[in-house]
């Protein structure tokens, strides 16, 4: 069932959202060569819970860290650790906050130090992919719809999207119905709904679209090695243009 959310809700979801979006710009002052993966998870827990909220990641099914760290050719779900990054890597960073009964959810990748000409693309498509697809992000649009012009527009740019990860419904609870792929037949799903609450999230690789998970349950790697970035934002569907959450100036 697909929760439809009342302008309290709605409220709370904008305050959790808040949180993420700031720990973003926290988490970006510290971005470098140099600085591992566990102090930056460590910087974005402390500053989530400075603002009253609890990680929404942690211990999520056993998760056993506040973000995801996500190096290189790790698509998603990267646990942070003693890894420490080196100029030319780039890192996708995913957050979630819960505040007042609920979740916000969004990831970005950021490059560190002086990366390629390739890696600095691969960022800025992801990114965009996500806007083109917003822009059926809309009362009454068909759900796949958004999920079409993502992938035609990374396939464009001669990338591959993920299939086998989506994104989802967001609220009370962290994943809520419905899934959202990043690929799919335009026209298509069920109808979006003022009131619906969506996290859209783009996992794009510059080789081939097969991943692998690690021994470890969590860490998703391209399977060919290539590079991945991930792009994402929780999303509110009005009756007009839609309201990013995790997304503010």
């Amino acid at each position: 069932m697909i929760n439809i959310k009342s302008t309290s809700e709605i409220s709370k979801m904008r305050a959790a959202g808040k949180v993420a979006n700031d720990t973003f710009k926290e988490l970006e002052k510290h971005i470098r060569p140099g600085i591992t993966t566990k102090e930056l998870d460590k910087i974005a827990h402390d500053y989530i819970r400075s603002c009253n909220a609890i990680p929404s990641f942690l211990n999520y099914s056993g998760f056993p860290a506040s973000i995801c760290a996500s190096i290189n050719d790790t698509v998603i779900h990267g646990i942070p650790d003693s890894t420490v990054l080196k100029d030319g890597d780039i890192i996708s960073l995913d957050i979630g906050a819960f505040l007042d009964g609920y979740h916000s959810d969004a990831a970005r990748t950021y490059p560190v130090g002086d990366v390629s000409d390739e890696a600095r693309r691969l960022i800025e498509v992801t990114k965009q992919s996500f806007f083109e697809g917003l822009k059926y992000a809309r009362h009454n649009e068909r759900l796949f719809s958004i999920s079409a012009t993502i992938q035609d527009y990374i396939e464009s740019h001669g990338y591959s999207i993920v299939r086998n990860y989506c994104g989802h419904g967001i609220g009370k609870d962290l994943h809520e119905s419905p899934e959202i792929p990043n690929h799919g037949i335009f026209g298509r799903g069920v109808r979006l709904c003022k009131g619906m609450t969506i996290a859209v999230e783009p996992m794009v690789n510059t080789g081939g679209f097969e991943t692998k998970c690690l021994s470890d349950g969590w860490t998703v790697k391209t399977k060919d090695g290539s590079l991945a970035a991930h792009y994402e934002n929780t999303i509110l569907i009005t009756d007009g243009e839609p309201e990013l959450l995790t997304c503010l100036n």
